[in-house]
């Protein structure tokens, strides 16, 4: 088990509208055990509806979230370790999140891809210089963060992205 940092402020808005406000809304009115547990769940659920937008594997594993330390808990089993990394990107890179523990399992060991955080000024071309020690490896970088990725030119400041070996 892993717990990985991110940075609260920035990434997906996903909590911000329909049944997920909602509940937050009853939670911080009237914070009760069974509002603050609604609002955990809405989130865990607009969290794992993200991953699916992203076309990854939702079977196998649980999504949890902890509303009072902004945490992630993401227990299971999954087939291969570029699909654990995605998944964990999914539940980080949402505004706020603070941190993914990583219960996941894979059944066969493979390679960790480095994770980067991207700070002002940043660009693919940047990061794979700095990487890799050229500029023009920044499609390996894009390919590694699809589908969480559309463009080459859209990321942003606290979006943490996966740089394979």
């Amino acid at each position: 088990m892993s717990l990985f940092s991110f940075i609260k402020e920035a990434g997906e808005k996903l909590f911000g509208s329909g049944e997920t406000k909602a509940a937050q809304e009853a939670a911080s009115k009237a914070p009760t055990p069974v509002n603050v547990e609604a609002a955990n769940a809405a989130a865990a659920k607009a969290i794992q509806d993200y991953i699916a937008k992203n076309n990854l594997p939702t079977a196998g594993y649980d999504v949890k979230f902890d509303g009072a330390s902004g945490t992630v808990i993401v227990q299971g089993n999954v087939d291969t370790q570029e699909i654990k990394e995605k998944i964990l990107l999914c539940c980080g890179n949402v505004a706020g999140v603070e941190g993914v523990q990583d219960q996941l399992y894979v059944p066969s060991q493979e390679p960790e891809a480095r994770f980067y955080t991207v700070v002002k000024g940043d660009t693919l071309s940047k990061i794979a210089k700095d990487m890799y020690g050229n500029a023009n490896s920044y499609m390996k970088i894009f390919e590694a963060n699809r589908p969480m990725l559309n463009h080459p030119d859209k990321i942003y400041p606290g979006q943490v992205l996966r740089i394979p070996a």
